[in-house]
This record gives structure tokens, C-alpha cells and sequence, in this order.
């Protein structure tokens, strides 16, 4: 699995003009699943991302985790993180894995968040979405179920 989480201030996602998920502090994932993701890898990065400690403390750094600072999820599915685009001017989507295994894997990913006690609003997995975010920092990162 690839996620590419954004620390936000606010966040939204809209499918056909219709809010779907809304957050306001928190994070805004963006989540790939290739062909051989498992639960352990969902159960992994749930884990990593709740407690990555990039909140900002009383002093100004980066020490506190979502759990700790407080916060929701708004939690996209994202299958062109696996897009390769080494070849030719096109990317090649052949590493994302198929829709009925991604969106298993991806539903337990966010269930499994919400069993840490997080909140997490979702877009409309192979939906059309539109995204907005204001970005807090910006911080942006990549994490990744596999080296």
C-alpha cells in the first residue's frame, strides 16, 4: 500500500456536487493498494499514520500524533499511486491492483483507523472526486506498507 498523507486544516471531498466527506484538523489520505496487499499491510499503515508524531506541540514541534493532537481522516482512494510513468507518455496503471481486491483492502484500512478511535470521512471508492484541502505546514509525506 502507498499513502500519501497531507496534515490539513480543513478538507473535503464531492462527488457529483455532493459533499461525501468533510474534516476539518486532521489528515488527508490518499490511498493506493497494489495486487499484493494484505490486512497486515492496512493494519501496518493504520498504525504508522495515527501515530506519526507531526502535529505541532506547545513549542512548536513536530511531537504530537493524530491521536494525541486530535483530529479526523478524510480518506481517498487513490489507484494512479501506483501509476508508472518510466515508459513512453503515458503512465502504465498495471501495478494497481484490481477494484474488487483494492476496495476490500481499502474499506479495512479505514475501518481499521476508526477502531484506533479516529474519526475518517471517505470520497466514493472509483467515483469521480473533487478534492479540496488547505494544506497545514504544508506537510506532506509518503509512506509505503513495503520497502
Amino acid at each position: 500500500m502507498r499513502v500519501v498523507l497531507q496534515r490539513s486544516k480543513e478538507a473535503k471531498v464531492t462527488v457529483d456536487g455532493e459533499i461525501t466527506g468533510q474534516i476539518t484538523k486532521g489528515l488527508v489520505l490518499l490511498v493506493g493498494v497494489t495486487h499484493e496487499d494484505t490486512v497486515e499491510d492496512a493494519a501496518y499503515l493504520a498504525d504508522k499514520i495515527v501515530n506519526l508524531r507531526i502535529f505541532e506541540d506547545e513549542n512548536g514541534k513536530m511531537n504530537l500524533s493524530l491521536l494525541s493532537a486530535g483530529g479526523d481522516i478524510l480518506s481517498v482512494s487513490q489507484f494512479t499511486l501506483y501509476g508508472d510513468c518510466a515508459n513512453g507518455r503515458r503512465p502504465s496503471f498495471i501495478n494497481a491492483a484490481r477494484p474488487e481486491h483494492a476496495i476490500q483492502i481499502y474499506d479495512t484500512f479505514n475501518q481499521l483507523l476508526r477502531d484506533k478511535g479516529v474519526k475518517v470521512e471517505t470520497g466514493i471508492f472509483g467515483a469521480m472526486m473533487d478534492v479540496q484541502l488547505i494544506n497545514d505546514g504544508p506537510v506532506t509525506l509518503i509512506v509505503e506498507s513495503k520497502k
